[in-house]
């Protein structure tokens, strides 16, 4: 089955853990936003719960977003749904995820080595492999969940974006090592990463580069003449109405 999630025109707009202005962060609400403002990407996380549902949340403790000092792999999934996140929301598992928004495509970073399974497993579930990318920090990582789910696309973790940068430009798509985005801050400490030059080397090695987390106008306008393929942003309002004008 091919990959759909490149489908949808660039530049594209992945909202950061949804659109939490007046919503808790990656929840199904923050999803609903975001996709109510226009975003057609989502980017999430996932951890695993004590038995074993791979559960949206970014964080491994609740103790920012909820206020607790336990660990989310500690709960089961349906006492992380009783969680109050505010306004009426709980954490959600990735499969509630991927059925109550068929029509979006899913960025979801795998954050630890216990959730590899359980999203392959919500994936095949939810039929949904095709409309997802799948990252993690850790490029072993990334490649153990892809060897689980060939039918999604990846980006590189930290290793694969180091090589990328360190590489000659006609050795990049080697380097990059069948990934098909890099994922990165527009700076690491005083180094400055995309560049004109390297969005082009990344392009003619066939993948796209997205900048995150990308919250104010002038730079998504200055990343956007730069030729960046997407933003990733906790403010996909802003990002949609800005591509809109520009098209």
């Amino acid at each position: 089955m091919a990959s759909t999630y490149f489908d949808p025109p660039r530049p594209r707009v992945l909202a950061h853990r949804g659109l939490a202005l007046e919503a808790p962060e990656n929840t199904l609400l923050a999803f609903a936003n975001a996709a109510a403002a226009g975003a057609l990407h989502i980017e999430t996380d996932v951890h695993v719960s004590r038995d074993g549902v791979a559960v949206v949340s970014h964080d491994s403790t609740l103790r920012r977003v909820a206020g607790r000092d336990v660990d989310v792999a500690k709960l089961t999934m349906a006492e992380l749904r009783r969680i109050d996140l505010g306004e009426a929301q709980g954490f959600a598992s990735l499969e509630e995820a991927l059925d109550a928004f068929g029509d979006l495509r899913f960025n979801i970073d795998v954050k630890v080595e216990g959730a590899v399974a359980p999203t392959a497993a919500a994936l095949e579930r939810t039929r949904s492999a095709s409309r997802v990318l799948l990252t993690s920090f850790s490029d072993a990582r990334t490649r153990r969940v892809r060897a689980l789910v060939p039918d999604a696309v990846t980006s590189a973790g930290r290793a694969g974006v180091i090589r990328a940068r360190l590489s000659a430009p006609s050795r990049m798509q080697r380097a990059m090592r069948g990934a098909h985005a890099l994922q990165v801050p527009e700076r690491i400490g005083p180094t400055t990463l995309v560049t004109r030059r390297f969005v082009d080397a990344v392009h003619r090695a066939g993948a796209e580069v997205h900048v995150w987390t990308v919250n104010d106008p002038a730079d998504m306008t200055r990343l956007l003449d730069l030729g960046v393929d997407g933003l990733v942003t906790d403010r996909a309002d802003l990002a949609v109405a800005l591509i809109a004008e520009r098209n």
